[in-house]
């Protein structure tokens, strides 16, 4: 388990963190996710030891690692561009972690050899173990980097954007792969991301971040229908908003009015969200659709076609 309690980080003046709370259980998969700059990267550096909090305390299993240097947090990091040696091979470079260790924790050269070997088939690149990673594509590399991540056992995986150097389909095929990885082996882990497809795929608990806060940490599912702030609905996809005045059990948009089925309890000015699939479009103006719009673009996107519209006298109208 992680435990992540009251952390605060300042660059200089630039405050990044503001008091980060969370706590992910063991054997779950966490989604960093947000845009440039809310402070996902530095969190999940604060978590690797890569980076000193200026406030606050991260715990692993209960245990205060806060002091700790990065190669002693028991960490396996996955960086978005592989960080593979050229110099080695497949094989080699996933048995490094093992071949450093101190000593007296250093498995015998049988005991490596057991181990990569498990793990190459584990990561489907046992028949790739002697090339060298310039003779790999981008997909076969994160593979590498994720199994040397594994083979010293790590209490936390961590995944800093493990996909986002990869084109669509290679990243789709590895999002499913890491998911069924993660429900063999129930490792726990935090992976940093800016897509939000991709953190509703694969990760337990997705935590959107803002500007250097915790904006939600819930199921997927429940970030996605059930959003806690603006933001979230803003950023969980395309959404349209509507500005009009809720009286009695009427949307009122201009001269235009819209029945809900039921009257509020609020009453007065209100931003309405909808997302795409929420909207009918209709050739004639009706009760359900009281609304006039002029379509400006259709963009046919497979099995779907996405309208841009243009409001028609909404606001204007005496």
């Amino acid at each position: 388990s992680i435990e992540i309690a009251n952390i605060k980080k300042s660059f200089g003046r630039t405050q990044v963190l503001n008091d980060i709370s969370l706590d992910i259980p063991s054997g779950q998969m966490v989604a960093l996710l947000g845009p440039s700059g809310s402070g996902k990267t530095t969190l999940l550096r604060i978590i690797a030891g890569l980076e000193h909090q200026t406030s606050g305390h991260i715990r692993f299993h209960g245990t205060d690692v806060s002091r700790l240097h990065a190669r002693d947090r028991k960490v396996g990091f996955v960086f978005q561009h592989y960080a593979l040696f050229r110099h080695m091979t497949v094989f080699d470079n996933i048995a490094f972690g093992l071949t450093v260790l101190p000593r007296r924790e250093r498995p015998n050269a049988a005991a490596i050899k057991a181990k990569v070997t498990k793990l190459l088939e584990m990561v489907q690149l046992a028949h790739l173990a002697d090339r060298y990673p310039a003779q790999l594509s981008g997909g076969q590399k994160q593979r590498v980097a994720l199994a040397r991540a594994l083979a010293v056992e790590p209490q936390i995986l961590l995944l800093d954007e493990p996909f986002g150097a990869l084109d669509a389909q290679v990243r789709k095929e590895l999002r499913r792969w890491l998911r069924q990885l993660h429900e063999e082996l129930k490792f726990t882990s935090v992976f940093v991301t800016h897509d939000q497809e991709e953190a509703t795929e694969v990760a337990d608990r997705v935590v959107v971040m803002s500007q250097g806060n915790i904006e939600q940490a819930d199921a997927p599912d429940q970030v996605w229908r059930e959003p806690a702030t603006r933001f979230v609905l803003e950023f969980m996809g395309e959404v349209n908003r509507l500005q009009g005045t809720i009286r009695g059990g009427q949307f009122h948009v201009g001269a235009h009015r819209w029945p809900l089925g039921y009257t509020p309890a609020y009453q007065g000015p209100v931003d309405l969200f909808l997302r795409p699939w929420e909207v009918d479009i209709s050739r004639r103006t009706s009760l359900d659709s009281p609304l006039p719009v002029q379509v400006l673009e259709a963009s046919p996107k497979g099995h779907y076609t996405q309208l841009v519209v243009q409001p028609l006298g909404w606001y204007n109208e005496p």
